[in-house]
């Protein structure tokens, strides 16, 4: 048990506080669905947004979705650093990550509500930005219980944990999605009310102890400014994770971001087939990806190793961009599909657990994960803006398949120069 957990442990009197080993285990037991409820907003959202940016104007589609994307990345970026910063120094009788976690499915609640009410670009960018910075407004302070209250032999097992609920989300969740086709608003109304009770569940179930009388860091503005900047020459391998992770989610979401339009334009596929066929390619991989993620973060930890299965499960992801290019048709979309998220089943079970053990420092968790994580959403901006340039530039959409695997092999390689983790 680390020294945080111990002592917020220690802070708790024994007539409201289970022993912690049993809220240890209800808090593995409940983190998948907690990682879900982010997950299932962004990938509902992912979805309609596709479908709301064709209605308004079929021909510039390409253009807007990443116009809305590259917005909704933005706020993503700001909220995942400000909200850690801010959580670390949190001193409340909830403690520092309850509130945040709250208040950020709140506001990524009301940007739902908004998105299923827009009927133009415009809104449609306010809707994505209040969605991203509501939505990773609680997934950083979330993803801070791994340092604060995991102990370092089971976070290969909470990372699997987590990573099986928001890649099950990001899997299901535009299947969902697909029975309101037809009905946008209601399919944002139903996703928002599934996620708020997902997250006062957990919130109830797991309670953080009293934090008031742990010191508060200092802050200031500008050494807030000056601390998202960690050196890569003094932490080393906090630059190559933050690099790897940019890479391999960027060629992922290369092709995630355009799967529609790629089905239209790559495949042949007509608007509705392909608002049909899309959400079946994450289902096909399912059973792949179970299997893949409930395997390798127990495996990391009994091996005491991350770096291998970060680097295959990166490498898998690469070689799943290039199957449409050797078939392209439904069956290779569902191949790729399925190759796809076993690798990224591999890499999200053990990823969080690599990075936890990179961060610089014990009072700045939240803030270096908030860092961290902004690799897994400056793509947001860059591969929809990097593919639709491809697409222009080229006049295919089937150029976009060969840079995703380069860029995702890339960033599968970026984890070989890591020396603190095995």
């Amino acid at each position: 048990m680390d020294e945080k957990l111990a002592a917020t442990t220690a802070m708790r009197t024994p007539d409201n506080a289970p022993p912690a080993d049993r809220a240890l285990k209800r808090l593995l037991a409940s983190v998948p669905f907690a990682s879900a409820s982010s997950a299932l907003g962004f990938a509902v959202s992912g979805y309609f947004l596709a479908l709301q940016v064709q209605a308004v104007d079929a021909d510039a589609k390409v253009g807007n979705l990443a116009l809305v994307q590259a917005a909704g990345a933005v706020a993503a970026m700001v909220a995942q650093p400000l909200i850690g910063v801010l959580s670390d120094r949190t001193r409340t009788r909830a403690g520092a990550r309850s509130p945040w976690i709250l208040l950020g499915a709140l506001i990524g609640a009301a940007g739902l509500i908004t998105a299923g009410l827009s009927t133009t670009i415009a809104w449609l960018v306010v809707a994505a930005m209040t969605i991203q910075f509501g939505f990773n407004a609680l997934a950083g302070p979330l993803s801070a219980i791994l340092p604060d209250r995991i102990p370092i032999p089971l976070r290969g097992r909470y990372s699997t944990l987590s990573g099986l609920g928001s890649i099950a989300s990001a899997i299901v969740g535009p299947v969902l999605a697909s029975l309101f086709a037809d009905r946008i608003p209601l399919g944002y109304f139903s996703a928002t009310g599934v996620i708020l009770v997902i997250v006062v569940a957990f919130l109830a179930v797991n309670p953080e102890a009293d934090n008031r009388g742990i010191p508060r860091p200092g802050f200031s503005v500008r050494d807030f400014l000056t601390a998202l900047w960690v050196d890569p020459r003094e932490h080393p391998d906090f630059g190559w994770a933050f690099l790897g992770r940019l890479f391999i989610f960027g060629g992922y979401f290369m092709v995630l971001t355009y799967q529609l339009y790629l089905a239209q334009g790559y495949i042949g596929l007509s608007t509705g087939e392909a608002a049909k066929v899309v959400p079946l390619v994450g289902v096909v991989g399912l059973p792949g990806f179970l299997v893949a993620i409930v395997v390798a973060g127990p495996h990391s930890d009994r091996i005491g190793r991350r770096k291998p299965l970060v680097l295959a499960g990166g490498l898998i992801v690469a070689v799943s961009t290039l199957i449409p290019l050797a078939a392209p048709t439904v069956a290779g979309l569902f191949v790729s599909g399925a190759v796809a998220t076993i690798g990224f089943g591999i890499f999200t079970a053990v990823d969080l657990a690599l990075v936890s053990e990179v961060l610089p420092a014990k009072d700045d968790f939240a803030k270096d994960l908030g860092i961290l994580n902004i690799a897994t959403t400056l793509p947001s901006v860059l591969a929809p803006a990097i593919a639709a340039a491809i697409v222009h530039l080229s006049g295919s959409y089937g150029a976009v398949y060969p840079t995703a695997a380069i860029v995702s092999a890339l960033g599968a390689l970026a984890v070989l120069p890591i020396k603190s983790v095995r």
